[in-house]
């Protein structure tokens, strides 16, 4: 994963291209004051609690007063199981859970550190977890949604190791580990990433650059796949707004940030589409 990213501009996707949109499936019954949020890679740890604070702070904040809430994929820096007793989860599921039961549905989408979270955390949160990728209607427009690390696939080392670690079968045999042992595995996995990121850094930082970040005949592929034209995702930790053509199709690509050093939420309403930073503090 790159350095974190600290730029606060809001970008915006503007209304002309928004509304340039094929009527989607059945969604629900927007409030048109209201606006659908979604946020990402939060990456919520022991060692930043001012950043806890920051999430907890948004869920009864603005997030009361959402549509709708999408959590697209690495919510915790790690998650070993649901049976992890960590002060920090159980926390933000109660906040989750308050969110839910005041109206506001919260979907959550696994990323590449928290892939267990399982059914008994998501029901203890009130969260219902989608599929990646995911097509979703807003305000009358599809949306494909995806964590974003199926996107890189240039990176070739991390696919094999999100195939293997996806199957059912070794996740069973994962789960079925004592905690502690889990924990350290999680520990060590970390430690592996940082240390293969610093190598990359210190070689062709071209190469680092286009590793870790989308593959473009990937990204097109995946919008012809689906038929959208808005695609929204994580994981890279580049938060921007991308035109692109795909076949005779204008598309948007909308990257969210992460919450290393501060907030980014996507606000999302039937006028448009505004990602914007949340300072700390």
């Amino acid at each position: 994963m790159p350095p974190p990213a600290t730029g606060a501009a809001a970008c915006r996707l503007p209304p002309a291209a928004w509304r340039r949109a094929r009527a989607g499936g059945r969604g629900p019954a927007y409030n048109p004051a209201m606006a659908t949020l979604f946020v990402s890679d939060l990456h919520l740890d022991p060692a930043r609690p001012e950043i806890t604070a920051l999430f907890l702070r948004f869920l009864r904040g603005e997030a009361a007063g959402a549509d709708a809430l999408y959590i697209l994929g690495d919510l915790f820096e790690a998650w070993v199981g649901d049976d992890d007793p960590s002060e920090a989860g159980a926390e933000v599921a109660a906040a989750l859970h308050a969110l839910a039961d005041a109206g506001v549905p919260v979907y959550f989408m696994h990323g590449n550190r928290d892939f267990l979270v399982g059914q008994d955390y998501a029901r203890r949160a009130g969260m219902r977890i989608l599929p990646d990728p995911s097509v979703v209607s807003l305000y009358g427009r599809p949306a494909l949604l995806m964590h974003g690390d199926l996107l890189c696939s240039d990176d070739t080392a991390y696919q094999a190791f999100r195939a293997q670690t996806r199957d059912p079968r070794w996740q069973q045999q994962f789960l079925a580990q004592p905690l502690q042992a889990r924990l350290a595995f999680a520990a060590q996995a970390r430690q592996a990433s940082m240390a293969r990121q610093q190598e990359m850094l210190q070689g062709d930082r071209g190469t680092f650059e286009t590793v870790t970040d989308v593959t473009p005949a990937t990204v097109e592929a995946t919008l012809a796949r689906f038929g959208v034209d808005l695609l929204v995702h994580g994981h890279t930790h580049r938060p921007a707004v991308h035109a692109l053509r795909v076949g005779t199709r204008d598309c948007r690509r909308i990257v969210l940030g992460d919450w290393y050093e501060q907030g980014s939420v996507l606000r999302v309403d039937a006028g448009g589409a505004q990602l914007q930073a949340l300072a700390p503090g």
